[in-house]
């Protein structure tokens, strides 16, 4: 029944997640941690963390690992959770491979419209909401701590919030490299 509930689950996500894999972790996140509790939030996040560090795209790569940790989660073998994120995986992109093979002949004959362009205008910056709102769902206690439980891991964690932002937005530093270099600092700074 998991496995049902995970391709339907990742299937639903994959047909409203508009803007790729970072507007899909808002929806991921909700469904897996708030709806279903498949997952705790401190897991969510370091599905992301692996997601980001890993080749491929983060929406597909987060997939992946959810649904290898949920049905781990639910007390299944290695085997069985290989299957999960498979499902997982495999649901996330069918929406997309369905709709592609079906409005790819409509678009190329339509796109130039007026109309066509009016709704890509509205789209635009719901996407830019939707990342926004992946952001701030990842702000929270897990990832920062507070001030005051623990002022220093605080701090720091919103210096490299804020370096790392800085390094890829302003000086252009490939995000692998912010990523090696803020797993440095946690070494020396947070252990």
């Amino acid at each position: 029944m998991i496995f049902l509930k995970l391709f339907i689950t990742f299937f639903e996500i994959g047909l409203f997640g508009f803007g790729g894999g970072y507007g899909m972790l808002s929806l991921i996140q909700h469904e897996t941690v708030e709806n279903h509790h498949w997952l705790s939030t401190a897991e969510f996040t370091d599905i992301v963390a692996i997601s980001q560090m890993t080749p491929g795209p983060i929406g597909i790569n987060s997939a992946t690992y959810c649904g290898y940790t949920a049905i781990h989660n639910a007390g299944f073998g290695n085997v069985m959770a290989v299957l999960g994120s498979a499902t997982a995986t495999f649901a996330l992109v069918l929406p997309s491979l369905i709709l592609m093979i079906l409005i790819s002949k409509l678009f190329m004959k339509y796109m130039n419209t007026p109309t066509v362009q009016s709704v890509f205008k509205a789209l635009r910056p719901t996407v830019v909401g939707l990342l926004a709102a992946a952001t701030l769902l990842l702000c929270n206690k897990e990832n920062f701590s507070t001030p005051t439980e623990n002022p220093w891991q605080f701090y720091i964690s919103c210096a490299l919030l804020a370096a790392t932002a800085f390094g890829t937005g302003y000086l252009k530093i490939n995000p692998i490299r912010m990523i090696c270099y803020a797993a440095i600092a946690g070494l020396f700074l947070l252990y």
